[in-house]
């Protein structure tokens, strides 16, 4: 049979937690680009906005294409993933970050969550939760331009800081401080669905490379073989990294292991006061061509007058001792773990 071509309709993506700044700059960029938009409250009626998203782009027509004001509560690896697969009827053109730069760093440390009804014919079990704190960086990290609004009243040092925290936190992003007039759109490569944008990825990946920065403001790399010890890692992180005892850590991510789960990589993702640890894989569940997730600890952590040696340390007391080490797996699994199981995992964490 023959396949039939569907060309692909250009979209700009408008994402952030400020929603009628984000409304406005929309409008704007529609108007200078000459396409149709989408507004948030418009996507906000269905029951996913992004399949919304992906049933509406296209009635722009390819010529000209569509911006697309996406509601705060988006996930970024879904609207990613949906609008850049290369079978969709989208092209992403670039996603555009709306960030309140006089609140960005309460906004990293928000303790509360956004919610999402579970979709037609789903059990309700299959709602999601997810932190409005994760939302809010992930914008950032996965944007290609960030704007800044509401910085005007910030002093000038607290304005370098926060720019150099942004630029730390999405260092292949655009960075432009919000004035009446919108900059002309300055195209790029599109989004493909894997992206290697965020910070802490690129930090891992030896190319972390910022467009500014602030004297406050630093990333650090930690790597270690060893796995974790679990009610050590609860201690620092409630009691010394949460009180600041090494500076302010607003972003840290990465790949560990526990030494109760050893068998299980699993990704370190935390912002602000929250946390997650997220099983990746088993490593007897690996063919012969793969490789490993993550062996020991290879972490970055991104943030405010850091002091990167004692953090290293505080680390270091963590990851098992030597006598600890050569008790082995079977003495580790019994180590009190205070972190909750992981779902659908009961076969996977030893």
């Amino acid at each position: 049979m023959r396949e039939v071509h569907v060309e692909q309709v250009d979209v700009l993506a408008v994402v952030g937690a400020c929603a009628p700044e984000r409304l406005r700059y929309a409008k704007r960029l529609t108007a200078m680009t000459r396409r149709m938009f989408v507004p948030a409250r418009r996507l906000a009626l269905a029951p996913d906005p992004i399949d919304e998203a992906l049933a509406l782009a296209p009635w722009s027509g390819s010529s000209t294409g569509a911006v697309v004001e996406f509601p705060t509560e988006t996930v970024m690896t879904e609207l990613i993933g949906a609008l850049a697969d290369p079978h969709a009827p989208t092209r992403l053109a670039g996603i555009v970050c709306l960030a309140d730069a006089a609140h960005l760093l309460d906004d990293l440390r928000r303790d509360s969550y956004a919610h999402r009804a579970a979709l037609p014919g789903q059990h309700p079990s299959m709602g999601r939760y997810t932190a409005h704190a994760l939302l809010a960086v992930t914008q950032l990290e996965y944007a290609s331009l960030i704007v800044l609004v509401n910085w005007e009243t910030l002093p000038t040092d607290d304005l370098s800081t926060v720019m150099g925290l942004v630029s730390h936190l999405s260092p292949r992003a655009r960075l432009r401080l919000h004035a009446d007039a919108t900059s002309p759109w300055q195209p790029g490569i599109p989004y493909a669905v894997g992206q290697e944008r965020p910070g802490w990825v690129a930090l891992l990946n030896g190319d972390h490379d910022p467009h500014m920065t602030d004297p406050r403001v630093s990333a650090v790399r930690y790597e270690n073989v060893r796995p974790l010890h679990p009610e050590r890692l609860q201690h620092l992180l409630d009691d010394r990294i949460e009180a600041g005892e090494f500076g302010t850590v607003v972003r840290s991510a990465g790949f560990c292991r526990l030494a109760t789960r050893v068998q299980v990589a699993a990704q370190w993702d935390h912002v602000g006061q929250m946390i997650s640890f997220d099983p990746l894989g088993r490593d007897d569940e690996l063919g012969e061509d793969d490789e490993l997730l993550a062996v020991g600890q290879d972490l970055a952590f991104i943030g405010l007058d850091l002091d990167a040696d004692a953090l290293a340390a505080a680390l270091d007391e963590v990851v098992l001792d030597d006598a600890e080490l050569a008790a082995g797996p079977d003495a580790w699994r019994h180590f009190p773990d205070p972190f909750p199981a992981w779902r659908n995992t009961a076969d996977r964490a030893e």
